[in-house]
């Protein structure tokens, strides 16, 4: 029996190294993307709470070691193909650079390592703490926009009701005592997703049935919003009643923490009046359940699939970096070709945007028959990561605190132009030189397009096929009085002038 015991040590330690080798392999493979993450975190207060995802995750994983120390790992190898879907969705995000889905692949491979090297039963044992790891990805700017306008309609809808007369452009109000603008700060994104972290973690631990924990989350996240939405109408209030003396810098932003955490402190305290606490009997019975019917693997079957994990998770960076360095052009694209379409006007607003430097740049203001429209091109080649054609960091408005210009509205149009349709993105701007359309586009792949994700989609193919990341923004604009029509109407006369000449001029480029 000793004997016994004594071989079969070193037949465990193999497969405790395999999985440790399995599992870290992510971390030291797309280290980048890793270190991607916690710079966010590191640069966002949004997303500090990643730090404490992983740790939590370990925890939960360390609650369930009685349970996990009596099952055997068994390689579930379906789980392999799953892995390398992870994998090229991961080459599809670095071919495109869209960085949250590169960051996405990355953290589902973890878990997904897991399944391939210990088995489902295992995994199933802490399903909850492996996909848990998931919400350390910095994810949710996307839901600004349309929270700070849930939060603008509420607040106004809220003052109206009030009794208080309301004046509204976009997101900026006026009301008797002074001017307000719902900004990205007043969003209630960091509330949403502080409470949706926190409610998955205590719907885990709270509850049993999965109705009560997919109850209670839907909770998390529709109670943030309806907070902040009451969060900010009383920010005003107490202003509005303080002759805005009050709530009007600093202090709101720690009344607004004030009031979310009383809200989360009510919500946590509601739901546990119906926890549901698992008992000693409940756990052993589940336990015999997972135990049953076990049958070990060898240990050259777990290092057989821990191996097999380690190639297939090299395979798509290697393949990354070889059909990167394959498409890179070293020739510098030029703008010099575009035939102007109307004569040359005068500089007509100091409205500037915040575009990423281009391989080739175009800035011109046109004029006919009264009419002036300003014209910008951005052409992108052998673009580097993040500061790109397609990029959150291209903005048409700064800092708010910094930048005098406001957004007071945008949506997607359809043109007819010379018989084509061209999608566009228009935004309606607002500074102190008066009220701006502006309308933009991108060129990739020899075509037009106004959507983000078609264009990283594009963008991808593009390099996937070795034919380079050649791309270009182009933005127009005009400046009107009370109705943005006449704006439109300006742009769309250039447009139809400009835009055969534009689009020589580009595919010039891009057969170079």
């Amino acid at each position: 029996m000793l004997l016994t015991e004594t071989r079969a040590a070193p037949r465990d330690m193999l497969k405790i190294i395999a999985i440790a080798v399995a599992v870290l392999a992510p971390f030291l493979i797309y280290a980048a993307t890793a270190r991607s993450i916690v710079a966010i975190w590191n640069s966002s207060e949004t997303f500090a709470h990643g730090y404490v995802i992983l740790p939590i995750s370990l925890w939960l994983i360390w609650k369930r070691r009685a349970t996990l120390m009596q099952m055997s790992p068994q390689p579930y190898w379906p789980a392999l193909l799953s892995l390398a879907v992870c994998g090229f969705g991961w080459l599809l995000a670095e071919m495109g650079d869209v960085q949250v889905v590169r960051q996405y692949a990355f953290a589902a491979m973890l878990p997904l390592t897991v399944v391939v090297v210990c088995g489902l039963r295992i995994s199933w044992a802490i399903a909850f703490p492996l996909a848990y790891v998931l919400l350390a990805v910095p994810f949710g700017e996307v839901f600004i926009d349309p929270l700070i306008n849930v939060t603008a309609d509420f607040t106004v809808w809220a003052l109206q009701m009030t009794g208080i007369p309301v004046l509204r452009d976009g997101t900026n109000f006026s009301i008797p005592t002074g001017n307000w603008s719902v900004v990205e700060a007043c969003s209630g994104v960091r509330y949403l997703i502080a409470s949706f972290t926190l409610g998955c973690l205590y719907a885990y631990l709270t509850y049993r049935s999965r109705k009560r924990q997919l109850l209670f989350v839907l909770i998390s996240i529709l109670v943030p919003i309806v907070a902040n939405g009451l969060r900010a109408y009383m920010i005003v209030m107490i202003g509005h009643l303080s002759g805005m003396e009050l709530a009007t810098g600093v202090d709101h932003i720690i009344y607004g923490w004030l009031f979310f955490g009383l809200v989360m402190f009510i919500m946590f305290w509601l739901g546990s009046r119906w926890r549901e606490d698992i008992s000693a009997a409940d756990e052993a019975d589940a336990e015999t359940v997972r135990r049953d019917g076990a049958s070990a693997a060898s240990s050259m079957q777990v290092a057989a699939a821990a191996a097999a994990v380690l190639a297939c998770l090299a395979f798509w960076p290697l393949y990354a970096g070889f059909t990167l360095r394959a498409s890179e052009s070293a020739a510098a694209p030029s703008l010099s070709g575009l035939q102007p379409a109307w004569a040359a006007g005068q500089p007509f607003t100091a409205w500037t945007p915040r575009l990423n430097k281009a391989a080739a740049s175009l800035n011109q203001v046109r004029a006919q028959d009264g009419q002036q429209v300003g014209l910008m091109v951005r052409y992108y080649r052998n673009q580097p990561q993040g500061a790109g054609l397609i990029s959150s960091t291209n903005q048409l408005v700064g800092d708010v605190e910094t930048d005098p210009w406001r957004r007071t509205g945008s949506s997607a149009r359809i043109e007819d132009i010379n018989g084509r349709q061209l999608q566009i993105r228009e935004t309606r701007l607002r500074g102190p030189d008066g009220a701006l359309v502006a309308w933009q586009w991108y060129w990739i792949d020899g075509g037009f397009t106004a959507n983000d994700y078609l264009g990283k989609l594009l963008q991808a193919k593009e390099r996937l096929l070795m034919r380079g990341d050649d791309g270009a923004g182009i933005l127009v604009y005009a400046r009107y009085e009370e109705n943005p029509d006449a704006a439109r109407a300006a742009l769309r006369s250039f447009i139809a002038a400009q835009l055969p000449s534009l689009e020589a001029t580009l595919n010039a480029n891009r057969a170079h």
